[in-house]
């Protein structure tokens, strides 16, 4: 009884890896047949109908490297960039051939020249060439990436100077102006004062003094307000705030990567 229990058991277990083994190789033939469609419909230029095909096939087999590569480069003709270079990135780490791992740091290149991600779009073209040296087109959009990159950097660090300069030279008109209200301050207070004594002088001399309560006709002169602009540094302050609105900007003279390295991976 024993040995025909151990018997059924071990017919049982090779029966179920048996049966689980063509599903796998199933799977498989299902998701190639997804990838073909994809490309079917690629061609055509339906994208979007494209990536529906490329996304079952990730489905039915998660690790097919070209399934990714081409919903990569669908995702791409979209214009959906981050996406693609998710997609690119997925598609590089599982593909081992090194002409097909060139194109894909290629595309993924040109995905971050099109974010401005300058930076990221030169090491994505130099993981390239280190996989085909040979390839010219990659040569020149690298070369483009490096350049369009210190453009960025020099542009940066010229605004970065601008704003310093501004705020410096802001402070410094906030000052001559706090030096200058001061001073005329001062000399509004000196001509007060004088005004005080002559008018004490003409006291002492006899001649007639009225207080408030005697002319009621009397009012109090306005006296200088503090921290108040003159006509003359209001017109300076307009046209250091205009001078700093007003300034202009190099724009980028960007030229556009090329992007034929865009291609479908066949499967058949």
């Amino acid at each position: 009884m024993k040995k025909n229990s151990l018997i059924i058991v071990f017919l049982t277990f090779t029966t179920i890896l048996f049966a689980q083994q063509p599903n796998q190789e199933q799977l498989e033939r299902e998701a190639r047949n997804e990838v073909r469609e994809g490309n079917k419909l690629y061609n055509q230029l339906k994208f979007s109908d494209a990536e529906v095909a490329y996304k079952k096939a990730l489905s039915k087999n998660p690790n097919y490297s070209k399934a990714a590569y081409n919903l990569g480069n669908t995702i791409y003709q979209q214009g959906r960039n981050k996406e693609a270079i998710a997609n690119y990135e997925l598609s590089a780490k599982a593909t081992k051939d090194k002409m097909s791992k060139a194109e894909i740091f290629h595309n993924m290149g040109n995905s971050f020249m099109k974010e401005k991600q300058y930076a990221q779009a030169v090491e994505a073209y130099k993981n390239a060439m280190r996989n085909n040296s040979k390839d010219d087109e990659t040569r020149y959009n690298l070369a483009l990436a490096q350049k369009l990159l210190k453009d960025q950097q020099n542009k940066d660090n010229k605004d970065n100077k601008d704003n310093k300069d501004n705020k410096d030279n802001k402070d410094d008109k906030n000052k001559d102006n706090k030096d200058k209200d001061g001073g005329d301050q001062d000399k509004n207070q000196d001509k007060k004062d004088d005004k005080d004594k002559g008018k004490d002088k003409k006291d002492d001399k006899g001649d007639e003094k009225k207080d408030d309560k005697q002319d009621p006709e009397k009012k109090e002169q306005p006296q200088p307000r503090p921290n108040q602009l003159s006509p003359e540094q209001m017109k300076q302050l307009l046209e250091a705030m205009n001078n700093e609105e007003n300034k202009t900007q190099q724009k980028l003279n960007e030229q556009k990567a090329k992007g034929r390295k865009v291609k479908q991976e066949k499967d058949w």
